[in-house]
C-alpha cells in the first residue's frame, strides 16, 4: 500500500508542485497567448559525482531526460561532472555564483557555508526516508529549506534518497568508545560533529579518492552509503567490519536551483523542472533500495570476509548523548537552527508513533513465525 500511495503521490507531483503555480486562482489552465511556446532554456548542471557514477550520476541523467521530454524539448540540460568542473565540492558556489544554473550533491556538504544547510539531508538518530519525505512535503520541511536556500539566492529540492546507510567500513572491530579516539574517518555533515565530540577524527573526502585514501592510511575507516554502492569501491579488501547505520537513517541528496535563473523561466517551466527533479528523486530511491538488496546478496555469498556489524550499545548511549549535547548548544546559538531542531522533532515524535504500529509492528511479527 506505500508504495501505491507513492506512485500515486509521485503522479500529482507531475500536475501540481511546490512553489510552482502551474494554475490561475480559479483553477483554470492559462490561456495558450500567455504562454511563450518556442522559446528554448538550456541550462548547466554541475554535480559532486564522477561522470557516469551509478545510481547518482543515473539520477541526473534520468532528470535531464524528463525534463527535455515533459517540455518538448524547450528545456534543455547540460551536465557537468567533477572530473570536468573540478570541484566536487564547489558546488554551492558554482550555483549561487551564476556559473552554473542548477546542482546535484548533498545539502549537508555546506554546513560551513550555512550551518542551516546540513538538516535537510539527514540528521542523525533521527527520520526514516519515508518519515523524511513526508515532512518534506506535509510536515514544513520544504518552507524552512525555502528559508535557508533563499538567503543565498538559490532553491534546494528533494534529489534522490539513498535508504538508510551503513554506519561505515572500519580496519579493527569497534568494541567501546575508546576505539573511537583517534579514529581518522570520513563522516561528513552532523555525524562528524558528533563522531569529533566523542574524540574521533572526522573529515570529509571527494568520492574519488576515498579508496586511496583508506589504503594508504590517511584515514582509518569511512562511512559512503551501503551496498547499493559501497561494494564496487572495494572498502571491503581494506577494511571488512561493516557496522550497521546510525548517522543517516534515509540521506536526501539534493537538486540546487539559481533562483533568479528559475525566475526568468515560464511558469509552466518551471513546473515541469521541479516536477522532473521530484521523479527522478523517487526513482533513485527505489533504484537505490534494489541495489542494496542485491549487492547485500552478492556480499554474503561471494565476501565472506565481510563482517557485518552493529555497534555495541554503550557506544550508541555515547554518540547518541553527544548528538543531543551538540544540538541543544546549535540551537542556543542560531534561531533558525531552533526552528528546523524543533520542526523535525515534533514531526519525528507524531509520525515514529504511526511508523513504530505499522513498519515496526509488521517486521517484528514476520520474525515470529516459523520459516
Amino acid at each position: 500500500m506505500k508504495k501505491i500511495i507513492q506512485l500515486l503521490t509521485t503522479a500529482s507531483l507531475l500536475i501540481t508542485t511546490a512553489n510552482a503555480n502551474w494554475f490561475n486562482n480559479d483553477d483554470k489552465p492559462k490561456p495558450e497567448s500567455t504562454i511563450q511556446n518556442n522559446k528554448t532554456y538550456t541550462l548547466k548542471l554541475a554535480e559532486t559525482w564522477p561522470s557516469n557514477y551509478p545510481i547518482f550520476g543515473d539520477t541526473t541523467k534520468k532528470f535531464k531526460k524528463l525534463a527535455e521530454t515533459m517540455s518538448g524539448g524547450r528545456l534543455k540540460i547540460r551536465i557537468d561532472s567533477a572530473n570536468k568542473h573540478k570541484a566536487a565540492f564547489g558546488i554551492f558556489d558554482f550555483v549561487k555564483s551564476g556559473q552554473y544554473d542548477l546542482g546535484h550533491s548533498g545539502s549537508y556538504y555546506w554546513k560551513g557555508k550555512d550551518i542551516n544547510t546540513l538538516f535537510f539531508t539527514n540528521m542523525p538518530f533521527d527520520m526514516t526516508t519515508d518519515e523524511q519525505h513526508a515532512w518534506f512535503e506535509y510536515g514544513g520541511g520544504q518552507e524552512l529549506m525555502d528559508k535557508v536556500y533563499a538567503k543565498h539566492g538559490m532553491k534546494s529540492i528533494i534529489g534522490g534518497n539513498t535508504g538508510n546507510q551503513m554506519g561505515g567500513w572500519f580496519k579493527k572491530e569497534i568494541n567501546s568508545v575508546k576505539d573511537l579516539q583517534g579514529l581518522k574517518m570520513r563522516i561528513p555533515g552532523f555525524a562528524g560533529e558528533i563522531m569529533a565530540e566523542v574524540g574521533a577524527k572526522p573529515t570529509n573526502i571527494p568520492t574519488g579518492e576515498l579508496y586511496t585514501a583508506l589504503d594508504r592510511g590517511t584515514i582509518d575507516a569511512l562511512e559512503w552509503v551501503g551496498p547499493s554502492l559501497d561494494l564496487r569501491m572495494g572498502f571491503h579488501k581494506i577494511a571488512p567490519y561493516y557496522y550497521t547505520g546510525w548517522h543517516e537513517p534515509g540521506a536526501e541528496l539534493q537538486f540546487l536551483i539559481n533562483l533568479k535563473k528559475y525566475n526568468t523561466l515560464p511558469k509552466n517551466l518551471q513546473a515541469i523542472l521541479i516536477s522532473a527533479m521530484k521523479l527522478s528523486a523517487y526513482q533513485m530511491y527505489n533504484q537505490s533500495e534494489h541495489e542494496s538488496a542485491k549487492n547485500l546478496a552478492i556480499m554474503k555469498k561471494d565476501y565472506p570476509n565481510i563482517k557485518i556489524k552493529t555497534f555495541p550499545k554503550s557506544v550508541f548511549n555515547v554518540l547518541h548523548k553527544a548528538n543531543n549535547k551538540l544540538l541543544k548548544e546549535l540551537a542556543a546559538k542560531n534561531t533558525l537552527s531552533k526552528e528546523i531542531i524543533e520542526s523535525r522533532s515534533n514531526y519525528l515524535k507524531k509520525i515514529r508513533a504511526w511508523t513504530t504500529i505499522s513498519d515496526q509492528s509488521y517486521l517484528n511479527s514476520q520474525s515470529n513465525i516459523d520459516k
